[in-house]
């Protein structure tokens, strides 16, 4: 996949201004999620329509990184797993939805720790995705 580009190196796109803001904008949303939900559990009480909104705009911006990661990919001439970094992007695009399936099917407070993990999960997988891309040396 890589290698398509015609950029031939250097800062790169994925780690450029352009998705370095969506990043800190997955985690900072992602973060929030995980306050929230570590609120709810503390007060067992189960996931309401307002933390699922917030998951939602969560998983919208991970979707937006899913496909400008693969863009990235596509474009440039560095060393990247690619592989690997489309695991992971399409790994995290399925975290949250399968935790929030999961809370929905179990409304009790362990429900509620499965979206708490679910959102841990992503700010985890946001980390590798740096991670990766950063080995390749861009």
């Amino acid at each position: 996949m890589r290698g398509c580009g015609a950029r031939a190196s250097g800062a790169g796109f994925y780690s450029g201004a352009v998705t370095d803001w969506l990043t800190a904008l997955v985690i900072g949303l992602a973060a929030v999620a995980c306050v929230v939900c570590a609120v709810l559990l503390a007060r067992d009480t189960p996931a309401q329509d307002r933390t699922f909104a917030l998951l939602a705009a969560v998983e919208v911006a991970v979707v937006v990184q899913l496909v400008l990661g693969v863009v990235a990919l596509v474009r440039t001439d560095d060393p990247v797993e690619g592989v690997l970094f489309v695991s992971y992007l399409v790994g995290n695009l399925f975290a949250l939805p399968v935790g929030v399936f999961w809370s929905l099917a179990e409304r009790t407070r362990a429900g509620t720790a499965v979206l708490l993990v679910a959102t841990f999960t992503v700010i985890a997988l946001q980390a590798r995705l740096e991670t990766i891309w950063g080995a390749a040396g861009v």
